[in-house]
Protein backbone atom coordinates (compact mmCIF):
# COMPACT_ATOMS: atom_id res chain seq x y z
CA UNK A 1 0.00 0.00 0.00
CA UNK A 2 1.28 3.38 -1.05
CA UNK A 3 2.23 5.67 1.68
CA UNK A 4 1.27 9.24 0.38
CA UNK A 5 -2.58 10.09 0.10
CA UNK A 6 -3.97 13.41 -1.38
CA UNK A 7 -1.15 15.99 -2.02
CA UNK A 8 -0.24 18.40 -4.31
CA UNK A 9 2.90 20.17 -5.84
CA UNK A 10 5.90 21.54 -3.60
CA UNK A 11 1.96 26.99 -1.79
CA UNK A 12 -2.09 34.55 3.27
CA UNK A 13 -0.38 36.97 5.26
CA UNK A 14 -1.23 36.57 9.15
CA UNK A 15 -1.35 38.11 11.04
CA UNK A 16 8.07 46.83 23.70
CA UNK A 17 10.56 43.81 24.00
CA UNK A 18 9.19 41.56 26.79
CA UNK A 19 9.67 37.72 27.98
CA UNK A 20 7.36 36.55 26.52
CA UNK A 21 9.52 36.32 23.14
CA UNK A 22 11.63 33.31 24.76
CA UNK A 23 7.77 31.50 25.60
CA UNK A 24 6.89 28.09 24.21
CA UNK A 25 4.38 28.28 21.50
CA UNK A 26 1.39 25.81 21.57
CA UNK A 27 1.70 22.59 20.37
CA UNK A 28 5.80 22.55 20.99
CA UNK A 29 7.95 21.38 24.07
CA UNK A 30 7.40 23.16 26.75
CA UNK A 31 11.42 24.13 26.13
CA UNK A 32 10.80 25.12 22.71
CA UNK A 33 12.10 28.80 22.87
CA UNK A 34 12.47 31.28 20.16
CA UNK A 35 15.67 32.13 20.32
CA UNK A 36 17.96 35.07 18.32
CA UNK A 37 22.16 35.09 18.93
CA UNK A 38 23.78 37.98 16.83
CA UNK A 39 27.28 37.89 15.60
CA UNK A 40 29.15 40.14 18.01
CA UNK A 41 28.08 42.42 20.86
CA UNK A 42 26.94 45.41 19.04
CA UNK A 43 23.72 46.84 21.04
CA UNK A 44 22.06 47.60 17.30
CA UNK A 45 22.62 43.62 16.52
CA UNK A 46 21.21 42.26 19.73
CA UNK A 47 18.20 44.98 19.49
CA UNK A 48 17.50 43.40 15.98
CA UNK A 49 17.63 40.02 17.84
CA UNK A 50 15.08 40.49 20.46
CA UNK A 51 12.55 42.06 18.30
CA UNK A 52 12.93 39.26 15.95
CA UNK A 53 12.49 36.58 18.73
CA UNK A 54 9.40 38.34 19.93
CA UNK A 55 7.79 38.26 16.90
CA UNK A 56 8.62 35.22 15.37
CA UNK A 57 7.23 34.08 18.70
CA UNK A 58 3.98 36.21 18.08
CA UNK A 59 3.23 34.72 14.52
CA UNK A 60 3.77 30.95 16.00
CA UNK A 61 1.70 31.63 19.01
CA UNK A 62 -1.85 31.17 18.13
CA UNK A 63 -1.55 28.59 15.38
CA UNK A 64 -2.22 25.34 15.80
CA UNK A 65 0.77 24.09 13.42
CA UNK A 66 3.61 22.64 15.01
CA UNK A 67 6.38 24.58 13.64
CA UNK A 68 10.05 24.68 13.23
CA UNK A 69 11.99 27.62 11.97
CA UNK A 70 15.47 28.07 10.93
CA UNK A 71 17.15 31.56 10.05
CA UNK A 72 21.01 32.83 9.11
CA UNK A 73 21.14 37.02 7.83
CA UNK A 74 25.33 36.88 6.81
CA UNK A 75 24.42 40.81 6.92
CA UNK A 76 24.21 41.30 10.54
CA UNK A 77 25.23 38.13 11.80
CA UNK A 78 22.03 36.87 13.72
CA UNK A 79 20.65 33.39 13.24
CA UNK A 80 17.39 31.98 14.92
CA UNK A 81 16.04 28.63 15.90
CA UNK A 82 13.05 27.50 17.11
CA UNK A 83 12.09 24.06 17.68
CA UNK A 84 15.03 23.75 14.55
CA UNK A 85 15.86 19.99 15.29
CA UNK A 86 12.67 18.58 15.63
CA UNK A 87 12.26 15.87 12.77
CA UNK A 88 9.42 16.24 10.22
CA UNK A 89 8.44 14.17 6.95
CA UNK A 90 9.77 16.05 4.18
CA UNK A 91 8.05 16.26 1.66
CA UNK A 92 9.32 18.27 -1.22
CA UNK A 93 12.06 19.99 0.07
CA UNK A 94 13.97 16.86 0.20
CA UNK A 95 14.16 17.57 -3.51
CA UNK A 96 17.30 20.53 -2.55
CA UNK A 97 19.23 17.56 -1.20
CA UNK A 98 19.32 15.48 -3.81
CA UNK A 99 20.00 18.49 -6.40
CA UNK A 100 22.63 19.00 -4.01
CA UNK A 101 23.67 15.45 -4.38
CA UNK A 102 23.53 15.58 -7.78
CA UNK A 103 25.68 18.48 -8.22
CA UNK A 104 28.10 16.85 -5.56
CA UNK A 105 28.53 13.73 -7.35
CA UNK A 106 28.89 15.11 -10.97
CA UNK A 107 32.13 17.21 -10.68
CA UNK A 108 31.54 19.45 -13.14
CA UNK A 109 28.58 19.75 -15.50
CA UNK A 110 25.54 18.05 -15.50
CA UNK A 111 24.63 15.77 -18.70
CA UNK A 112 21.55 16.94 -20.69
CA UNK A 113 19.28 14.45 -19.60
CA UNK A 114 20.38 15.29 -15.25
CA UNK A 115 19.90 18.50 -16.60
CA UNK A 116 16.32 18.07 -17.89
CA UNK A 117 15.57 15.87 -14.40
CA UNK A 118 17.06 18.18 -12.23
CA UNK A 119 14.91 21.68 -13.63
CA UNK A 120 11.68 19.44 -13.95
CA UNK A 121 12.27 18.62 -10.20
CA UNK A 122 12.93 21.72 -8.64
CA UNK A 123 11.42 24.26 -11.28
CA UNK A 124 7.69 22.11 -11.22
CA UNK A 125 7.81 19.81 -8.78
CA UNK A 126 8.23 16.80 -10.87
CA UNK A 127 7.75 14.06 -9.25
CA UNK A 128 8.45 11.72 -11.14
CA UNK A 129 11.78 13.47 -11.82
CA UNK A 130 12.70 13.17 -8.67
CA UNK A 131 12.17 9.46 -8.17
CA UNK A 132 14.98 8.63 -11.06
CA UNK A 133 17.52 10.86 -9.56
CA UNK A 134 16.91 9.30 -6.28
CA UNK A 135 17.90 5.81 -8.19
CA UNK A 136 20.27 7.32 -10.06
CA UNK A 137 22.19 8.65 -6.23
CA UNK A 138 21.35 5.22 -5.07
CA UNK A 139 22.65 1.52 -4.38
CA UNK A 140 20.16 -0.49 -6.13
CA UNK A 141 21.27 -3.60 -5.02
CA UNK A 142 17.78 -4.18 -3.43
CA UNK A 143 15.60 -2.55 -6.60
CA UNK A 144 12.30 -2.16 -3.86
CA UNK A 145 14.43 -0.58 -1.81
CA UNK A 146 17.03 1.77 -3.39
CA UNK A 147 19.84 3.12 -0.64
CA UNK A 148 20.30 6.97 -1.37
CA UNK A 149 23.90 6.38 -0.52
CA UNK A 150 25.42 9.10 -2.79
CA UNK A 151 22.62 11.25 -0.95
CA UNK A 152 23.50 10.05 2.31
CA UNK A 153 27.54 11.20 1.18
CA UNK A 154 26.40 14.84 0.48
CA UNK A 155 24.32 15.53 3.63
CA UNK A 156 27.44 13.92 5.19
CA UNK A 157 29.83 16.91 3.34
CA UNK A 158 27.45 19.48 4.44
CA UNK A 159 27.11 18.56 8.08
CA UNK A 160 23.04 17.55 7.94
CA UNK A 161 23.73 14.43 10.37
CA UNK A 162 19.35 14.75 11.75
CA UNK A 163 18.48 14.53 8.19
CA UNK A 164 16.83 10.45 7.68
CA UNK A 165 16.55 9.52 4.30
CA UNK A 166 14.03 6.85 3.27
CA UNK A 167 15.45 3.76 2.32
CA UNK A 168 12.30 2.30 1.05
CA UNK A 169 12.64 4.91 -1.60
CA UNK A 170 9.29 7.15 -0.11
CA UNK A 171 11.45 10.45 -0.17
CA UNK A 172 8.95 12.45 0.69
CA UNK A 173 8.68 10.42 4.09
CA UNK A 174 12.55 11.31 4.78
CA UNK A 175 12.97 13.13 7.92
CA UNK A 176 14.43 16.59 8.02
CA UNK A 177 15.20 19.44 10.39
CA UNK A 178 14.63 22.99 10.10
CA UNK A 179 18.41 23.36 11.24
CA UNK A 180 19.38 20.56 8.66
CA UNK A 181 17.65 22.48 5.72
CA UNK A 182 19.39 25.72 6.55
CA UNK A 183 22.45 23.94 6.58
CA UNK A 184 21.42 22.87 2.94
CA UNK A 185 21.18 26.90 1.92
CA UNK A 186 24.32 28.21 3.48
CA UNK A 187 26.08 25.11 1.00
CA UNK A 188 23.83 26.89 -1.73
CA UNK A 189 24.96 30.58 -0.71
CA UNK A 190 28.49 29.98 0.66
CA UNK A 191 31.10 32.44 -1.12
CA UNK A 192 34.31 30.76 0.71
CA UNK A 193 34.57 33.23 3.41
CA UNK A 194 33.44 30.41 5.94
CA UNK A 195 36.32 27.70 4.31
CA UNK A 196 36.45 25.60 1.49
CA UNK A 197 32.62 25.14 -0.08
CA UNK A 198 31.17 22.19 -0.74
CA UNK A 199 30.11 22.91 -4.19
CA UNK A 200 31.95 24.54 -7.04
CA UNK A 201 30.80 28.00 -7.71
CA UNK A 202 29.19 26.52 -10.75
CA UNK A 203 27.12 24.28 -9.12
CA UNK A 204 25.95 27.23 -6.66
CA UNK A 205 24.74 29.21 -8.71
CA UNK A 206 23.01 26.25 -11.14
CA UNK A 207 21.04 25.18 -7.93
CA UNK A 208 20.08 28.73 -7.09
CA UNK A 209 19.39 29.76 -10.47
CA UNK A 210 16.76 26.68 -10.59
CA UNK A 211 14.86 27.60 -7.15
CA UNK A 212 15.01 31.51 -8.45
CA UNK A 213 12.57 29.94 -11.46
CA UNK A 214 10.66 27.60 -9.52
CA UNK A 215 6.74 28.19 -11.16
CA UNK A 216 5.03 31.07 -10.16
CA UNK A 217 1.86 28.88 -8.34
CA UNK A 218 4.59 27.70 -5.79
CA UNK A 219 6.63 30.07 -4.66
CA UNK A 220 4.30 31.42 -1.92
CA UNK A 221 5.91 30.45 1.86
CA UNK A 222 8.93 32.07 3.17
CA UNK A 223 9.07 34.60 0.33
CA UNK A 224 6.16 36.31 1.31
CA UNK A 225 6.81 39.81 2.42
CA UNK A 226 10.39 39.87 1.63
CA UNK A 227 12.12 43.06 -0.11
CA UNK A 228 11.46 43.80 -3.28
CA UNK A 229 14.87 43.86 -4.78
CA UNK A 230 15.76 40.44 -3.59
CA UNK A 231 16.63 37.52 -5.36
CA UNK A 232 14.34 34.89 -4.56
CA UNK A 233 15.61 31.12 -4.42
CA UNK A 234 12.61 29.05 -3.00
CA UNK A 235 11.51 25.35 -2.75
CA UNK A 236 8.48 24.04 -1.36
CA UNK A 237 6.74 20.82 -0.33
CA UNK A 238 3.36 19.28 1.23
CA UNK A 239 1.40 16.24 1.62
CA UNK A 240 -1.32 14.63 3.54
CA UNK A 241 -0.22 11.27 5.37
CA UNK A 242 -2.90 8.61 4.48
CA UNK A 243 -5.30 7.00 7.41
CA UNK A 244 -3.57 3.28 7.27
CA UNK A 245 -3.83 1.73 10.26
CA UNK A 246 0.44 1.23 10.25
CA UNK A 247 0.53 5.27 9.87
CA UNK A 248 1.08 6.68 13.48
CA UNK A 249 -2.25 8.49 14.85
CA UNK A 250 -0.73 11.99 15.15
CA UNK A 251 0.20 11.33 11.28
CA UNK A 252 -3.05 9.99 9.77
CA UNK A 253 -4.79 12.87 7.41
CA UNK A 254 -2.20 15.39 8.94
CA UNK A 255 -1.21 17.89 6.77
CA UNK A 256 2.73 18.65 6.60
CA UNK A 257 3.78 21.72 4.76
CA UNK A 258 7.19 23.17 4.21
CA UNK A 259 9.14 26.12 2.71
CA UNK A 260 12.85 27.33 2.61
CA UNK A 261 14.13 29.87 0.31
CA UNK A 262 17.46 31.83 0.19
CA UNK A 263 17.58 35.78 -0.39
CA UNK A 264 20.24 37.06 -2.23
CA UNK A 265 20.98 40.49 -4.75
CA UNK A 266 22.06 43.77 -3.79
CA UNK A 267 23.00 43.83 0.19
CA UNK A 268 20.85 40.42 0.62
CA UNK A 269 22.39 37.45 2.04
CA UNK A 270 19.82 35.74 3.96
CA UNK A 271 17.95 32.40 4.76
CA UNK A 272 14.82 31.32 6.17
CA UNK A 273 13.20 27.98 6.83
CA UNK A 274 10.02 26.78 8.18
CA UNK A 275 8.55 23.36 8.28
CA UNK A 276 4.90 22.90 9.69
CA UNK A 277 2.43 19.86 10.78
CA UNK A 278 -0.80 19.62 12.89
CA UNK A 279 -2.48 21.02 10.11
CA UNK A 280 -5.52 19.72 10.59
CA UNK A 281 -8.60 19.63 8.25
CA UNK A 282 -11.86 21.11 10.40
CA UNK A 283 -15.09 19.14 10.23
CA UNK A 284 -17.14 20.43 7.20
CA UNK A 285 -13.99 22.09 4.96
CA UNK A 286 -12.57 20.93 2.10
CA UNK A 287 -9.72 18.55 2.70
CA UNK A 288 -7.03 21.47 0.92
CA UNK A 289 -8.36 23.87 4.14
CA UNK A 290 -5.18 22.17 6.19
CA UNK A 291 -2.77 23.06 3.20
CA UNK A 292 -3.84 26.30 3.35
CA UNK A 293 -3.34 26.76 7.32
CA UNK A 294 -0.03 25.09 6.92
CA UNK A 295 1.07 27.76 3.81
CA UNK A 296 -0.43 30.82 6.11
CA UNK A 297 1.65 29.34 9.31
CA UNK A 298 4.61 29.70 7.24
CA UNK A 299 3.54 33.17 5.48
CA UNK A 300 3.12 34.72 9.35
CA UNK A 301 6.55 34.05 10.10
CA UNK A 302 8.14 35.20 6.96
CA UNK A 303 6.07 38.55 7.23
CA UNK A 304 7.53 39.23 10.67
CA UNK A 305 11.04 38.09 9.74
CA UNK A 306 11.49 39.59 6.46
CA UNK A 307 9.93 43.05 8.13
CA UNK A 308 12.21 43.38 10.82
CA UNK A 309 15.27 42.48 9.10
CA UNK A 310 13.97 45.03 6.08
CA UNK A 311 10.90 47.01 7.33
CA UNK A 312 11.23 49.79 4.49
CA UNK A 313 11.13 47.00 1.91
CA UNK A 314 8.87 44.33 3.25
CA UNK A 315 5.35 43.96 2.56
CA UNK A 316 2.75 41.87 4.08
CA UNK A 317 1.21 41.01 0.48
CA UNK A 318 0.00 36.92 0.41
CA UNK A 319 2.04 34.88 -2.15
CA UNK A 320 -1.02 32.38 -1.57
CA UNK A 321 -1.76 30.63 -4.91
CA UNK A 322 -5.73 31.30 -5.98
CA UNK A 323 -9.07 29.20 -4.63
CA UNK A 324 -8.54 27.51 -8.26
CA UNK A 325 -5.59 27.28 -8.23
CA UNK A 326 -5.10 25.07 -4.72
CA UNK A 327 -7.83 22.70 -5.86
CA UNK A 328 -6.19 22.29 -9.00
CA UNK A 329 -3.08 21.16 -7.58
CA UNK A 330 -4.45 19.50 -4.86
CA UNK A 331 -6.14 16.98 -7.04
CA UNK A 332 -3.20 16.78 -9.83
CA UNK A 333 -1.51 13.66 -8.58
CA UNK A 334 -3.70 12.49 -5.30
CA UNK A 335 -0.94 9.65 -4.70
CA UNK A 336 1.76 11.59 -4.42
CA UNK A 337 3.84 14.04 -2.37
CA UNK A 338 4.75 17.52 -3.45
Amino acid sequence: MHKYIKVAAGVMALAALTPTAASAAPGSPEDAKVICTPDGDGPIAHLLARHLEKDIYEALKSRASVASVALYDRRTGIECAYDENRQQDSASVIKTAILGALLFQSNGPLTSEDDALARKMITVSDNTSATTLWKKLSDLTNPSAPNPVKIQEFLDAVGMSDTVLDKEGFWGLSQVTAADQLKLLKAFTDNGEHGTPVLSPEARAYALDLMNHVQSDQRWGTPAGAPQNAVVHVKNGWLRRSNNPDVDPYDRLDWKVNSMAAFTGDDYDYGLVVLTENNRVADGQPAESGWTYGINTIEGVAHAVHHDLYPAESSFRSLKPSPQSLVKQFKLQPQQPR
